[in-house]
């Protein structure tokens, strides 16, 4: 008998925090270095909008409001480290944003000022949220 081992992407969670002056990205402590979306892996037993909530407090200290589901992504190479199955939330707070636990740093930024790098496949994510945010249009499953 053959036994057969199975491999199964894992589940993170990513919320694009809106203030009044624009969005939140924190500074990545841990490798992969770069400015990414507050976000992390969703715990066994968790909700992923429960994780997106958890995740967004304990990198930004914000406690935020997830308004909707944006888009999942699932890339097999948008994380250097495996296969992740991103899903990502927008959310509003209010406050200032303070790194913690994986942030070095958070910070506020406009389409016109996002830093580099950005870890992951975030730009992709950034570009389809600030084209939405034009159009109302939300990237095609097929794109």
């Amino acid at each position: 008998m053959t036994l057969t081992t199975h491999r199964n992407p894992v589940p993170t969670v990513d919320a694009i925090i809106e203030l009044a002056d624009g969005i939140v990205l924190i500074k990545r402590r841990n490798p992969p270095a770069g400015w990414a979306l507050p976000g992390g892996f969703v715990d066994y037993g968790e909700t992923v909008e429960a994780a997106a909530v958890r995740e967004a407090k304990e990198e930004t200290g914000l406690d935020v409001v997830l308004t909707e589901l944006f888009y999942v992504y699932s890339d097999p190479q948008r994380d250097p480290r495996h296969h992740t199955i991103g899903i990502v939330f927008i959310a509003t707070a209010a406050g200032v944003p303070v790194g913690g636990d994986d942030a070095a740093e958070a910070q506020v930024y406009t389409e016109q000022s996002l830093p580099t790098p950005l870890a992951f496949d975030h730009r992709r994510i950034l570009e389809d949220y600030f084209a939405y945010k034009r159009t109302g249009r939300r990237r095609h499953p097929a794109a």
